[in-house]
């Protein structure tokens, strides 16, 4: 004789439904809530005493990270660069925001020419320090280029310089 829901009145059926859900939804819960055991929280006995020593030596005089050759430039040109600062008299209203809404930090430069993202390099001055494009001049200045200082001493010693600048 095969047993089935259907044969079963629907007063059985709705009281069974209603029990059956609250412990389905326990165990559920009881899956996801506890945590579980993983492999390195496990004591393992193979590794009870003093750690080896040549492991130790090896793993701190392998390199941590891995090397990043030095980008090529993709265009190479000499610009006319200067500095500036976080003042109201050299920037808008918000000295402290960029044109495209980021803050001001080191590293960042600011032209016209260049779309927002680029990352340029001034060998002669900065040496292998990249920067990137996250503000714009006023729009008579074109072909020119603003580096961002913290400091309005160093600004004005930066001054005016004609620098090779390679495009990556």
């Amino acid at each position: 004789m095969k047993i089935s829901l259907k044969s079963w009145p629907k007063a059985i059926k709705r009281g069974l439904k209603k029990r059956i859900k609250p412990v389905f939804l326990l165990v559920l819960t009881s899956l996801f809530c506890f945590p579980h055991l993983t492999e390195s929280q496990v004591i393992n006995d193979h590794l009870v005493g003093p750690v080896p020593e040549q492991v130790i030596k090896a793993y701190y005089n392998s390199p941590t990270l891995p090397q990043i050759p030095k980008r090529e430039p993709r265009k190479v040109m000499v610009i006319s660069v200067t500095a500036y600062n976080s003042e109201p008299g050299q920037t808008d209203s918000t000295p402290f925001t960029t044109a495209f809404g980021t803050k001001v930090r080191d590293g960042i430069v600011a032209t016209n020419f260049l779309p927002k993202g680029t990352v340029v390099r001034f060998p002669e001055a900065f040496g292998d320090k990249e920067f990137v494009v996250e503000d714009r001049m006023n729009a008579r200045y074109y072909y020119k280029m603003d580096i961002w200082m913290a400091d309005r001493a160093d600004a004005v010693n930066f001054g005016n310089q004609l620098l090779k600048m390679e495009i990556l």
